[in-house]
């Protein structure tokens, strides 16, 4: 398919370049550190060889969101921001931009977006899942009070909020003892972003905020499989759980959350997430530099689904979410 447009494709700026290099052995680590550096060269030369019209990047994991002194962070978010601008601004037919935000101080995130979209043009944000704010050892999460004049503004621009994974802290980690092999994207992304998203879910944001759009990546890191079991358990004993929301969650994710199948590129995957969520609420993305464009490509092009639904998840929806539509 020829005009795809992908949303989950990152870069770096040497503040954060050292951020990616623990999900790869060494051996492969300078080819992901070349990859993240590069925007104009052997990046669009791929997206040209494998029918990707546009990217709409932001920066690499965990970066900003690991930076426990807020003013520090916000600097690096800034920085990385007015960066990503100026490599947009060269080729804004092929390129677009998601904010890095310092989520450590709301009120300065809720600013530094602002800008991001009515100065810079951004279509929206993208956000390395919890953030350590002023203690190292800290998790601190966007449910919590603080953040909901965040959020409301994040409504106001209308710009979706892209929730991105990153590692429990080591004193979450725990259970993976003994097997580190399970952190990063093989398990433990999907499972941190998954509980982050229901306590968004949970915590009546959407109740009081109900035209917020988020997004989650990996084909929505295992949710569309488990929200008929989070609804019934909670559902068929009277009174077994209380919590803000208003509504089952599988409400909120029908309405509130959109998936992207960047780094999943499986076909029994992405039809259960079409069953869970519907065909428009799905996005094609590779997660580029960290997993290969060729195989997301070659597997979307040729995956078994209708036509009509592989222009909406590898086009059409993208557009009518980032109003890219409207330029």
């Amino acid at each position: 398919m020829q005009g795809k447009i992908a949303l989950e494709e990152h870069f770096a700026i040497p503040e954060t370049a050292a951020d990616s290099m623990g999900y790869f052995p060494q051996p492969i680590r300078q080819e992901v550190h070349n990859r993240n550096a590069d925007i104009h060269g052997r990046r669009l030369a791929l997206m040209d060889e494998y029918g990707i019209e546009m990217m709409l990047l932001s920066l690499n994991a965990p970066a900003v969101q690991a930076i426990p002194n807020p003013a520090h962070a916000h600097d690096i978010a800034r920085k990385a921001n007015d960066y990503l601008a100026e490599q947009v601004r060269k080729r804004p037919d092929r390129f677009q931009g998601l904010a890095a935000l310092a989520m450590q101080d709301p009120e300065r995130a809720a600013r530094e977006l602002e800008r991001c979209v009515k100065d810079l043009g951004f279509r929206g944000a993208l956000v390395n899942g919890f953030s350590q704010v002023n203690d190292p050892d800290t998790a601190v999460y966007y449910d919590l009070p603080q953040y909901r004049p965040f959020w409301a503004t994040v409504e106001r621009l209308d710009v979706p909020f892209y929730l991105h994974p990153r590692n429990p802290l080591p004193r979450d980690a725990k259970i993976y003892d003994g097997h580190p092999w399970m952190l990063g994207p093989i398990w433990a992304f999907g499972q941190e972003t998954a509980v982050h998203a229901l306590r968004l879910m949970g915590s009546g944001l959407f109740d009081a905020h109900p035209r917020l759009q988020i997004i989650l990546g990996h084909l929505g890191e295992n949710l569309p499989y488990a929200m008929w079991r989070v609804d019934n358990a909670n559902a068929w004993i009277e009174n077994r759980h209380s919590y803000p929301a208003k509504r089952r969650m599988r409400d909120y994710f029908c309405a509130n959350f959109h998936v992207t199948t960047s780094g999943n590129f499986h076909t029994q995957a992405l039809i259960d997430a079409v069953l869970v969520l519907g065909s428009d609420r799905i996005m094609f993305s590779a997660d580029w530099p960290f997993e290969n464009i060729d195989h997301a490509a070659n597997w979307f092009d040729s995956c078994p689904i209708g036509e009509p639904d592989r222009l909406k998840i590898g086009r059409t929806n993208a557009m009518k979410l980032f109003k890219l539509d409207k330029d």
